[in-house]
């Protein structure tokens, strides 16, 4: 796995409340472009959560680049008031509308995603005035293109019954991680934190009297459909109709099977597209290449290693191994790019600090019971910002994830880079590294 960036939990949004009625909605908004944008979620989901994960904050910062942006959790879920019964579309149309009157948003595009669509393209139909703009992501009309019949929405209720809060459903919602321990135990958090499962039946046996293709017609607001057409959780048809009943809609049909929209080979594709389509263009991305060593860390046997400390134990021991890292990136002139919850992903401006690095972290790190591995390579960089990108990325994630326990390993090229340097590397011999071409020499670092 390449690990990715994460925001930190003090550079999260405020979560504040909107009042519907009598029930508290939460909300978060954050952004300063001139558009109003308010992403409707689906399913279940925890406003706070989402910044926990890498990928879903880079996502919502670049909607926030060009966006004022509100993102609410649907009440009975998340942060909002849990309530007796789980109201239908109507009512939570109401929801919308109120965290749009909380922070004056008297028109704003509307992000449906999944089981927000139907209730966003009822909100733009109904209100029109309202709705500057549609986008619709893994959309459908009826329930049976989520779940086609009344023995899978039955299976699914026996994984909520025995399983919910695992994050077993990765396989379904985003296949591409289903190998992912982090994403899963961010999913797993996630589905806990969204509703809890008696809750989430209720919510589902709601959702099965989903059914608004009569209405889809009076959209009148210009509407962009995304959808995956492999999506293992909302089959694609159910895009195509709603594209096909909403006069002038585009349908943008993308490859791939992740129901995630902010996971995928073509994520950021969905978020150009996005931001394409509300804007008129898609922002300029400044790159420069420059020649960089990569390093990635990751700790071996964390899941075993967490599982026999327990949560709190874990996240002290994880809080001492983020300060040793830093300290000693600190020491060699790293850069820390991203992090994961035991990984980190790092650059040097020259590759024997790098494998020096590398070699001091794993050796700093073995006093806390536990180990690293790493590894590093150098090539050319795209260096976007913050952002660090390109293949020789991969390929030092590649590289690392051939190493053992307190093993240092390094690409031919980083070898022949540091000649002269005094450090010393073993051959581990030629290796295929997965998805790139060729095979390449690898070597350990001996100090």
């Amino acid at each position: 796995m390449i690990p990715v960036s994460e925001r930190g939990p003090s550079m999260q949004p405020a979560t504040q409340y909107a009042k519907s009625g009598d029930v508290h909605i939460a909300y978060q908004v954050f952004g300063n472009g001139p558009i109003n944008l308010v992403m409707v979620p689906g399913f279940v989901s925890n406003v706070e959560n989402y910044w926990d994960q890498p990928d879903f904050a880079r996502f919502l910062n670049r909607l926030a680049s060009y966006a004022r942006v509100v993102t609410f959790d649907k009440r009975g879920t998340g942060g909002s008031d849990r309530v007796p019964e789980l109201p239908g579309l109507d009512v939570r149309m109401d929801d919308l509308r109120a965290v749009m009157d909380a922070n004056g948003m008297e028109q704003a595009a509307l992000l449906g995603i999944s089981e927000g669509a139907p209730l966003s393209a009822i909100f733009a139909a109904t209100y029109p005035d309202r709705c500057r703009a549609l986008v619709l992501y893994g959309s459908f009309s009826r329930f049976s293109y989520w779940f086609p019949t009344d023995e899978a929405l039955a299976a699914f209720f026996v994984y909520v019954d025995n399983a919910w809060g695992t994050g077993g459903s990765v396989q379904r919602f985003a296949p591409s991680h289903a190998d992912d321990a982090a994403f899963q135990r961010w999913w797993a958090r996630n589905e806990r934190l969204g509703a809890n499962p008696t809750a989430v039946k209720a919510l589902m046996q709601m959702n099965s009297q989903i059914e608004i293709g009569g209405i889809l017609p009076a959209v009148r607001v210009p509407t962009l459909v995304i959808h995956r057409s492999e999506d293992q959780v909302v089959n694609v048809a159910g895009g195509r109709d709603v594209a096909a009943r909403i006069p002038g809609a585009r349908l943008l049909e993308l490859p791939g099977s992740d129901h995630i929209f902010y996971l995928g080979d073509n994520a950021e594709e969905i978020a150009d597209a996005i931001e394409e389509f509300l804007t008129g263009s898609r922002g300029a991305v400044a790159i420069d290449r420059v020649l960089a060593t990569v390093m990635f860390t990751d700790i071996v046997g964390s899941t075993e290693k967490a599982a026999e400390l327990g949560d709190r134990r874990w996240r002290h021991l994880l809080d001492d191994h983020h300060a040793i890292i830093r300290r000693v990136l600190t020491q060699f002139r790293g850069r820390e790019v991203k992090t994961t919850g035991d990984g980190f992903f790092a650059t040097f401006d020259g590759p024997a600090r790098g494998v020096r690095c590398a070699c001091a972290i794993a050796q700093e790190i073995r006093p806390l019971g536990i180990e690293i591995r790493a590894g590093l390579h150098t090539g050319e960089c795209e260096m976007m910002g913050d952002d660090v990108g390109g293949i020789a990325v991969h390929i030092g994630a590649r590289v690392a994830a051939l190493a053992a326990a307190s093993e240092v390993l390094v690409s031919g090229t980083v070898k022949d880079l540091v000649a002269g340097s005094g450090l010393r590397f073993d051959p581990r011999g030629n290796r295929a590294l997965k998805g790139i071409p060729g095979e390449w020499q690898i070597f350990a670092a001996g100090g």
